[in-house]
């Protein structure tokens, strides 16, 4: 499931997202003492270096508490601050860990029928296939405005696009409204996403804010409802 490539979140990113998506879906419970970490290390396949630096990230969030002498205890009542928070599509068991196969990246003019946001008439298009765990489960189509950055080079690229906006861009996505519905899948869908094209899928639309509160994006989702499901959880 984890996995090194020159786009994925480094490995202990990627663990502690697992687990805070583990904690926002109720596998985790307010309370639950975790297991030693030289046994999670290993029912989770990886070093117990790599797991304490996941943890400890879990523990700044405040999702974990270090107690002395005693072992890590799940703190279920603060809101997630992780990279994934914003992503609202999961496993219909719950959680699962975000990934992403980039399809194609283009700047193009903005469709004439878009809800407005940013201020190019351009924008950057940005299509991929999501999965959750190594399971297809999420078609998207991303539009960055234009005035962000002249080109995106898809070896720049991370699997959070949110991360990469902040890092490279110095835009911090804020906060983000969603429309929840139904539409027929598109046809440039990979193989690799079982409902057919034109059939009716799940999806839901994104109109994401900078930190200025300025429209900066927006995105059309469409999600395999026999492996997925949107939640948003309000606390």
């Amino acid at each position: 499931m984890l996995r090194e490539t020159h786009s994925a979140l480094p490995l202990y990113l990627q663990l502690s997202e697992l687990l805070a998506r583990e904690i926002a879906a109720g596998h985790l419970l307010h309370g639950e003492k975790l297991p030693p970490e030289r046994e999670m290390a290993a029912k989770l396949e990886t070093s117990v270096g790599t797991l304490r630096k996941a943890l400890a990230e879990l523990t700044r969030q405040g999702l974990l508490e270090r107690r002395q002498g005693s072992g890590n205890y799940v703190c279920a009542t603060k809101t997630p601050q992780n990279i994934y928070a914003f992503f609202r599509i999961e496993l219909l068991r719950g959680g699962g860990l975000p990934r992403a196969r980039l399809l194609s990246v283009e700047r193009l003019p903005k469709p004439a029928d878009f809800p407005d946001f940013g201020t190019s008439h351009e924008g950057h298009r940005i299509r991929r296939l999501r999965y959750l765990n190594d399971c297809p489960c999420v078609l998207e189509e991303i539009w960055l405005d234009g005035d962000y950055t002249d080109r995106i080079a898809p070896r720049d690229l991370s699997e959070s696009l949110y991360l990469y906006y902040r890092e490279t861009l110095k835009l911090w996505i804020a906060h983000v409204e969603d429309s929840v519905g139904i539409a027929p899948v598109p046809v440039w869908k990979p193989d690799a996403f079982a409902p057919p094209a034109g059939t009716p899928s799940g999806y839901f639309q994104r109109i994401s804010y900078a930190q200025d509160n300025r429209r900066a994006e927006f995105s059309r989702n469409w999600f395999d409802t026999d492996k997925a499901r949107y939640v948003a959880r309000i606390r």
